[in-house]
């Protein structure tokens, strides 16, 4: 079995959540030499090298050679030409190929790589960038026991990770968690400028409204098995104030607003599969 001591893994794309994966890594102990990114900008790549000590390279093909696992960090629209292109190289080497690509199906991932490839699929968060991702994970067929464990411990660098047993609820996965942070942050921003409009200053209640969200998210951050409905009751005292916001909450409908927003975004996940996803 490998560990991420001895383990090489070429990262395909440089970006945000290549970089989250590359500083939990090193965090986790892996020596900086085992992994190559690559990526079509060069002055990303350099900054990546100076940065962090990785091997970078502007060739796909050259960087997957030798790895364990390749770690598939491009758009959706991307990823059958990346792959495809990759056919040969991953055909002979046989790697575990982990997409962290938005509603691209395994199977068409597998199609693209040649039978029999391993694909695990991830659907991390932005939150990975710092060590506090949630990502969902699933293992197609041809994904081994010592794989599976190899894919999680990456996934791992970056914060929690869980397994689903069904390709179909990593929509879910990415309605929920996946497009999760950008919900917190809206609501955060309505709460500041509402509190704007009502006279408070501009820049106090931006800094109130994020320190908020921030000490919320600590607090459930230190429960190790957090009860969100509990933890809404505890600072919900009868008749107080907590208590008139939220009733106005639900009496709006905000309960069916929030489903109605997970609905779109998990419909938009397998549109991407059904449009990404063609030979």
């Amino acid at each position: 079995m490998h560990t991420l001591a001895t383990v090489k893994i070429a990262l395909i794309g440089g970006g945000n959540m290549g970089r989250g994966l590359i500083g939990g890594l090193l965090a986790q102990g892996m020596p900086a030499q085992q992994i190559t990114v690559a990526d079509p900008d060069s002055a990303g790549l350099e900054v990546l090298r100076q940065q962090y000590g990785v091997v970078t390279s502007s060739d796909n093909v050259a960087a997957v050679r030798g790895a364990q696992i390749v770690v598939l960090a491009v758009k959706p629209q991307q990823l059958a030409t990346v792959v495809a292109a990759l056919h040969r190289v991953i055909d002979a080497t046989r790697p575990l190929l982990l997409s962290v690509a938005a509603g691209i199906r395994a199977a068409d991932i597998a199609r693209w790589a040649g039978a029999g490839i391993a694909v695990v699929r991830a659907m991390p968060n932005r939150p990975a960038l710092v060590g506090a991702g949630a990502t969902g994970l699933f293992a197609s067929s041809a994904v081994s026991a010592a794989q599976r464990d190899l894919a999680q411990r990456v996934m791992s660098a970056t914060g929690l990770t869980v397994w689903v047993d069904d390709e179909s609820q990593l929509d879910i996965v990415t309605a929920l968690s996946g497009s999760g942070p950008a919900y917190f942050f809206l609501l955060a921003e309505l709460m500041a400028r509402a509190a704007t409009a009502r006279g408070l200053p501009a820049a106090t209640a931006q800094q109130l409204a994020a320190q908020t969200l921030a000490g919320a998210g600590l607090l459930v951050a230190a429960e190790k098995q957090p009860d969100l409905a509990a933890m809404r009751a505890a600072v919900t005292s009868k008749g107080g104030t907590t208590e008139a916001a939220l009733g106005i909450f639900a009496s709006q409908g905000l309960a069916a607003v929030v489903a109605a927003a997970q609905d779109a975004a998990a419909a938009r996940s397998r549109d991407l599969a059904d449009q990404f996803g063609q030979p």
